[in-house]
């Protein structure tokens, strides 16, 4: 079903019923088609702690380099 806009917001929610029960809703501008309803699919959840046990960060990880501070910040006279 292809619907203008003016005529989409007059009946929203009955499209949005329309597309939820798995019909094909599509909103267009001066007959044009520009946007479809489609039913919100969320996203899978981040898992945590893939890479355990197989990195190791050394115990210097966060010590200052001086030569680095040098490149950075310059000589320190």
């Amino acid at each position: 079903m292809i619907i203008n806009v003016s005529k989409a917001k007059a009946n929203l929610s009955k499209l949005i019923d329309m597309a939820y029960h798995g019909e094909e809703v599509i909103i267009a501008k001066n007959n044009l088609p520009l946007v479809e309803l489609v039913i919100h699919k969320p996203k899978a959840k981040r898992k945590l702690g893939l890479l355990a046990g197989q990195i190791s960060i050394p115990d210097n990880f966060m010590d200052e380099d001086e030569e680095i501070n040098a490149m950075f910040y310059g000589e320190h006279s």
